[in-house]
């Protein structure tokens, strides 16, 4: 019987034996054969580990190396609450002096929040393990905040409390508070060209299923030239060990991240600091709405600088007014006025059409034709073509264009770049509104000639000025110089002429007749150079109200100097200046500030006779030409 029972036991054990040999076979099978693939990347998830390497967004900088836009290492702190056990007190009083924050609100962010699962019972919400504390915190600061987390002390000697203790304190210092990398974008000369420089924003993205900030431009260079100034982010696959520290021996993939462009511009700062005190000299003399200018090299169309006022910080944006963003020179368009005659003069005389001592009945200031009364701001009897530019006098402006025809006219118009954008390499340029000929009155013919009817921007006459001081050229404006990485040769970008709107011999006939207006017989005496002779226009546009002419005006002098020998020319705009708004009087003077100055810092030789050498010329590109002889009739 005894024999019996023990076979029977032996039995039962070997069963039992089968039983947990075949259970633990059928759990390798699981785990090596129908789990594998499974199993496999959650073991490499636990040991293996990708770094995301970000690049370095590129500077800005101007001609000279100065810079203007640049990228700054800071740290975002931040926290995993559900470590700190019950010392959310002790941190935040340690913390807040050094983020200059409230200490209540650090100890609510560093306090976890709860939530009920179906039986009743609180646990702690794991979208707790991470908490920001602060953003754009110095490295120094970083600095600082890691000390002093790591000599933190909680009133207890830790070398006398059992070891689970002593862990959970020292993982609170060490883990707590971490800080991750971010960059902030940093103007060194805050508000100086602004509006060439735009702004940036960051902005979380998804990469590989992972948050990650990026700096983008939203205006200005910054956002024309964005994908060369981000750079390529890099990563890193490596294993870590269950401390969670990489294992530099085991690493598989090393891809080093690709720092941004740096984007060199034509603008020198120097002389845009030279633009933007006086303009801000200009708002403080005559109030108006906004103010702006604009320094060009004629000969390749170099923008040396270019200024709008009222103006922002790109570096601090909090509670800006939207409108301080816009870029007048390039959005705004308005009626021209005056400045626009030395479209009609120049084409009429490039046709052959008149002289400039051709005369012209100028009605005695006041013209009736198709219609409507045109008046000129004197009662001027007989002028010749010069003294039309010299007295700016819109009713022979008006029987110059009549005489040229209005399909010659709007040929000229179209040359010239109006109804078109510059191509300058900021976003936002609007064209200007040119009529096609179907569209235009009876009295466009008149109108348009002296600045009415038509609405141009003030980058687009100005670079119609520097066709005429460049011998006809018209140049596409040209704002970056080069880029630079430190891998290859700079980039450098090439001056670019558009077409040739009128001969040279028309453009020195011009420069002659535009010499006389800062003449003390013309109407902007007070743009006059002592060392320099300059030729230039006025301009002075009544500005409309709901269709109807209010007085308002709109204020303007271009002109450039050594009037034979260009070497710079100067756009001054007011928009409603009070204390005056003839251009002549509220611009002018402006102009001649800016000219003064950027000609004593770029050291341009004084006119001596007619020994200024000429400006060394620029190799055609882009269209062909369009220029049409002296010689040549209008059809």
């Amino acid at each position: 019987m005894a024999k019996r029972i023990q076979y029977q036991r032996l039995v039962w054990l070997g069963l039992l034996l089968c039983l947990a040999f075949a259970g633990l076979g059928y759990r390798l099978v699981d785990l090596q054969v129908l789990r594998h693939e499974e199993l496999s990347a959650k073991a490499q998830q636990n040991t293996q580990h990708e770094y995301l390497l970000e690049s370095r967004r590129g500077d800005i900088l101007d001609v000279k190396g100065n810079l203007l836009a640049t990228s700054v290492y800071v740290k975002r702190v931040c926290a995993d609450p559900t470590l700190l056990g019950t010392n959310q007190l002790e941190v935040a009083t340690l913390l807040a002096p050094l983020l200059q924050t409230n200490e209540a609100r650090l100890v609510q962010l560093l306090t976890p929040t709860l939530r009920r699962i179906t039986n009743g019972t609180s646990v702690t919400n794991v979208y707790n393990r991470y908490v920001c504390l602060s953003k754009r915190v110095p490295l120094e600061t970083w600095a600082r905040i890691h000390s002093a987390m790591t000599n933190l002390t909680f009133g207890v000697n830790e070398k006398t409390i059992p070891k689970p203790q002593r862990v959970f304190y020292e993982t609170l210092r060490d883990k707590a508070i971490f800080g991750e990398d971010e960059q902030i974008r940093s103007y060194p000369n805050q508000s100086l060209a602004a509006h060439v420089l735009g702004y940036t924003t960051v902005v979380e993205k998804e990469v590989d299923d992972k948050p990650v900030l990026e700096i983008v431009g939203k205006d200005g260079i910054e956002r024309t030239f964005d994908a060369k100034l981000a750079g390529v982010r890099g990563w890193r696959l490596t294993e870590i060990d269950g401390k969670k520290r990489e294992v530099v021996t085991m690493r598989a993939e090393d891809v080093e991240a690709k720092d941004g462009m740096n984007v060199v511009l034509t603008i020198d700062s120097v002389i845009q600091h030279i633009v933007e005190t006086t303009l801000a000299e200009a708002m403080e003399k005559h109030s108006p709405l906004s103010a702006s200018g604009i320094v060009v090299r004629p000969r390749t169309g170099e923008v040396l600088a270019m200024a709008s006022l009222p103006s922002f910080d790109p570096g601090n944006l909090t509670h800006i007014d939207l409108q301080l963003l816009q870029n007048r020179v390039i959005s705004e368009m308005d009626e021209p006025g005056s400045t626009f005659k030395i479209v009609v003069v120049s084409g009429a005389l490039n046709d052959g059409t008149i002289s400039l001592t051709d005369l012209f009945d100028c009605e005695h200031g006041s013209f009736f034709y198709a219609g409507r009364r045109l008046r000129d701001h004197e009662p001027y009897d007989t002028l010749s073509a010069e003294q039309i530019i010299t007295k700016s006098s819109n009713i022979g402006a008006a029987k110059i264009g009549i005489k040229l025809g209005q399909d010659r006219l709007y040929q000229y118009i179209r040359n010239y770049g109006f109804g078109q954008s510059t191509g300058i390499p900021l976003h936002g340029e609007i064209p200007g509104w040119v009529h096609p000929l179907k569209a235009w009155t009876k009295v466009s013919i008149a109108q348009i000639p002296m600045g009415q009817g038509i609405t141009v921007t003030r980058l687009q006459m100005m670079m119609a000025m520097c066709a005429i001081a460049n011998n006809g050229w018209l140049m596409r404006p040209m704002l970056v110089d080069r880029l630079e990485d430190h891998e290859h040769p700079p980039t450098k970008y090439a001056p670019q002429r558009v077409r040739q709107v009128i001969s040279e011999e028309t453009c020195r006939q011009m420069i002659q007749a535009l010499k006389t207006v800062v003449s003390p017989q013309g109407t902007a005496p007070k743009a006059a150079l002592e060392h320099y002779t300059v030729a230039g226009k006025t301009g002075t546009a009544q500005k409309a109200e709901k269709g109807f002419y209010v007085n308002k005006f709109f204020s303007s002098f271009i002109g450039f100097f050594p009037a034979d020998h260009p070497e710079l020319c100067i756009s001054i705009t007011l928009d409603e200046p009070k204390e005056g708004h003839y251009g002549g009087q509220v611009a002018a003077p402006f102009f001649k500030e800016i000219a003064e100055a950027a000609a004593n810092y770029l050291n341009i030789r004084p006119e001596d006779g007619d020994t200024a050498p000429p400006a060394t010329p620029v190799a055609p590109s882009v269209e062909n030409s369009v220029v049409k002889t002296a010689a040549a009739r209008s059809p």
